[in-house]
């Protein structure tokens, strides 16, 4: 591992395998910042908008007709047009400049947002993708959202379309490809809790083996 760098682990997650849940294990291992909401603000600062505004865009493609919608308020007595909201181009822009500089400053865990491909050439960057078969991703939904089966099956359906589209669009990549990761688990096997045991001395390892080469060098 550089010692000029800090230490990033980048998750990408399928929704309902125990991505958070992970990644917050990670952050408290490793004693390290876990940067999900902390990307949300600074990028909403840079865009100069509320939090609100960006948070549930993370990883997603809007329509014309969407980004159209955002920009009107609607009140009882009248219709205020708004500035228009950032096109996705410019908020994964944004993101990405956000997640960059992030990676310069501090070691942290961050979630999404192409992390594992936007920092793929950082030299002390580690890259996670977890899944989970449909079953176990709809229970955990069920009891962690209090939503019905077939509300968490949608959810699943229309998470992972839009999280595919999303990666594939900015970043030319096949988001659930395992070979672009260097580690890919699938946490219904053991279950989260003892997979997150089983990441964490994985990680290790490989930092301990980074920084060996680096010491032969």
């Amino acid at each position: 591992m550089s010692q000029n760098m800090p230490l990033i682990i980048t998750i990408s997650r399928q929704l309902g395998c125990g991505g958070a849940y992970i990644g917050e294990a990670l952050a408290n291992h490793f004693g390290i910042s876990y940067a999900d909401r902390d990307i949300i603000s600074q990028t909403a600062q840079k865009l100069s908008l509320h939090e609100r505004d960006i948070a549930h865009r993370d990883e997603k493609i809007i329509t014309a007709w969407q980004t159209f919608l955002q920009s009107i308020t609607r009140t009882p007595d009248r219709i205020e047009h708004q500035p228009l909201p950032p096109t996705d181009k410019e908020l994964f822009l944004a993101e990405k400049e956000v997640i960059e500089r992030l990676a310069t400053e501090r070691s942290a865990v961050i979630m999404g947002r192409c992390g594992s491909f936007i920092l793929r050439n950082h030299p002390n960057h580690i890259s996670l993708f977890l899944h989970a078969c449909t079953p176990f991703r709809i229970q955990r939904l069920c009891e962690d959202c209090s939503v019905s089966e077939t509300r968490a099956q949608k959810m699943i359906q229309e998470s992972d379309k839009k999280r595919s589209e999303y990666v594939h669009q900015f970043t030319g990549q096949i988001w659930m490809d395992a070979t672009k990761y260097d580690l890919s688990v699938r946490t219904d096997i053991l279950g989260v809790e003892e997979c997150t045991e089983g990441i964490i001395r994985v990680v290790e390892k490989i930092i301990a083996k980074k920084t060996c080469e680096v010491c032969e060098e």
